[in-house]
């Protein structure tokens, strides 16, 4: 009955720890991978609040929001991430803006995200529907080096007619708000393809 009563303990601290480390009024949504050359190297996806930062460990990928983060009309949205353990094949991490619906099936917006190959990429979902805008590789995209590890501050901004994608302080792509990048306003927020693990410092909006 006492080994009960202490394993019982002992769970019950571990939930209360990890809810303690859980960023508050943030919700995450996890996308398995559905390809069995391609599989989840574990079941689970944690995303804890670390230092003044999140810090995301895989398992599946996983789209991360705060609903208190939307942005509307003309912003800059940016965050810095280290990439602290790269996945054995090309992973993108980044950010969402746009965003609507993200707990449901109509679930939309669009992503800009870089890889540990070099590469960028511009995204848009809608739905269970998703479609590459751009996908290149460019110079100002931080690859990890012999420890593994990369840094990269990623920017959003949107300016009249046109949103810029900025990666350490390079401007790699623009695309005008039509088509697929029309909607700008929503919830800004983060993705994390699986395999990975990085570390975001400094997310935040800025309006403009």
């Amino acid at each position: 009955m006492l080994r009960r009563i202490l394993l019982v303990t002992m769970i019950v601290s571990t939930a209360a720890s990890l809810s303690a480390q859980s960023p508050q009024g943030w919700s995450v949504r996890v996308d398995r991978s559905q390809s069995a050359q391609d599989p989840d190297d574990t079941p689970n996806l944690k995303f804890i609040t670390m230092g003044t930062g999140f810090h995301v460990t895989g398992g599946p990928a996983g789209t991360f929001w705060n609903p208190a983060n939307t942005a509307t009309g003309n912003f800059t949205a940016k965050a810095t991430f280290t990439l602290v353990k790269p996945s054995g094949h090309t992973n993108y991490y980044g950010l969402i803006f746009g965003g609507s619906a993200l707990e449901g099936a109509a679930q939309a917006y669009t992503y800009f995200l870089v890889a540990q190959d070099g590469t960028f990429l511009v995204r848009h979902r809608m739905g269970e529907t998703v479609t590459d805008v751009v996908r290149m590789s460019h110079s100002a995209v931080k690859q990890p080096d012999s420890s593994g590890k990369s840094t990269n501050a990623l920017e959003v901004r949107v300016a009249g007619n046109t949103i810029s994608y900025v990666v350490n302080g390079t401007v790699v792509h623009t695309t005008p708000k039509t088509g697929m990048t029309a909607k700008t306003d929503g919830i800004v927020g983060l993705r994390v393809n699986h395999l990975l693990e990085v570390h975001i410092d400094g997310f935040g909006i800025q309006r403009t």
